[in-house]
């Protein structure tokens, strides 16, 4: 964490310097008071000036975005990191080249692992609970899509056949996903069963 000791005729004073000397506000710094201002002798000899020592609070998404690079690193992948705000958190966008699909994996699992860690090193130093979404290459809205089509197509399948369709494990997000596309089904219903990491969406005929 960095610190930096000022000192100014204040308290006051020695905070607005540091402050200006680390470019930040002050709620991104803790303040510590080493010594209050003294007029000495006189008001004159052996008078001191007040010091304080700022520790910098660390920004949870600059924290984030430093250990994903440093794993991208570590990977050999080069990355550019963008971030937004939506409904569900701060989303850190990575892109890159085809490289990338590694920080991705088989359905994304690797990319929910790396979202998991990042949720982990940005909440560190907040007392507050920071969400964050990772996104790669526009992953997340392509498997929405996906998960969506699936949806509707599991959906028919257990109209025609009157029988239920149990899917394969998958995230809570992506369980999410299927249970709000079809929550207003007229004909079917969703429910799901087993624990985690197994636990499965199944697809049943409504009464």
């Amino acid at each position: 964490m960095k610190k930096l000791v000022a000192s100014g005729k204040t308290v006051e004073d020695a905070v607005h310097k540091g402050l200006s000397q680390l470019q930040l506000t002050e709620d991104r710094v803790r303040i510590t008071v080493l010594e209050q201002p003294s007029k000495g002798l006189f008001g004159l000899i052996g008078a001191r000036d007040a010091r304080v020592e700022l520790d910098v609070i660390p920004d949870p998404a600059e924290e984030a975005e430093a250990f994903l690079r440093e794993v991208a690193r570590t990977m050999g992948i080069t990355v550019a990191v963008e971030h937004h705000q939506s409904r569900e958190g701060l989303v850190l966008a990575l892109s890159g080249g085809e490289e990338l699909g590694m920080m991705i994996g088989r359905r994304g699992q690797t990319l929910d692992a790396l979202q998991y860690l990042a949720n982990i090193v940005a909440n560190r130093y907040t007392d507050s609970h920071f969400r964050l979404v990772l996104d790669a290459e526009n992953f997340r809205e392509r498997r929405r899509k996906t998960l969506e089509a699936l949806s509707d197509r599991l959906a028919g399948r257990v109209i025609r056949t009157r029988k239920e369709v149990v899917l394969e494990p998958m995230s809570a997000h992506e369980r999410k996903v299927i249970h709000s596309r079809l929550q207003h089904h007229e004909r079917v219903k969703t429910y799901s069963k087993g624990d985690e990491p197994h636990r499965r969406v199944v697809i049943a005929p409504k009464p």
